[in-house]
């Protein structure tokens, strides 16, 4: 009789388990990883290392997932404008989930989602996608090319990507 109380409460125990896998999408909130301003902090300086070492002085802005801008750098000698450029390509790049440098060439008719206000379709954005969860985006704006500020963007995202694996 003790097996049988033993195989039958095991037998509960996991059909109790299986049922909340079942039920576990009625839950009334989420939770949403986001980053600290510290890790923030950390991506764009080291986006801005990274460009200083391409010999060209840029802005660039983390922004959340929401397209707030967490941190904004602007190294001494880059332009004004490269400011709200960097805040607009981090923008898009979170909110399409891609590197800028794959949608150059998606949004080419007047008039398309890409012609709206605030965003940019350039290279020089990239999302902060760690484990299929979307953290923000990486702006940089102010070198010659998009293409290297696209490179600035990953090495900031470089510098904290394991950290941020691991955490996750």
């Amino acid at each position: 009789m003790n097996i049988q109380f033993k195989l039958i409460s095991l037998l509960i125990l996991c059909l109790s388990g299986f049922s909340s896998l079942l039920y576990a999408d009625d839950a009334m909130t989420v939770s949403i990883k986001r980053l600290t301003t510290d890790t923030a902090l950390r991506i764009a300086q080291a986006a801005i290392k990274q460009c200083r070492k391409e010999g060209v002085q840029i802005a660039v802005t983390v922004v959340d997932r929401g397209g707030h801008a967490q941190v904004v750098l602007r190294d001494s000698l880059a332009m004004d404008i490269t400011l709200p450029i960097s805040k607009q390509k981090a923008h898009t790049a979170m909110a399409f989930n891609v590197p800028l440098s794959q949608l150059e060439e998606r949004f080419t008719k007047p008039f398309q989602v890409a012609k709206l206000d605030g965003l940019i379709v350039t290279a020089g954005g990239i999302p902060i996608n760690i484990a299929g969860n979307i953290m923000g985006g990486i702006g940089v704006s102010g070198a010659p090319s998009g293409k290297t500020d696209e490179k600035c963007a990953v090495a900031g995202l470089d510098a904290v990507r394991e950290d941020l694996e691991l955490d996750g």
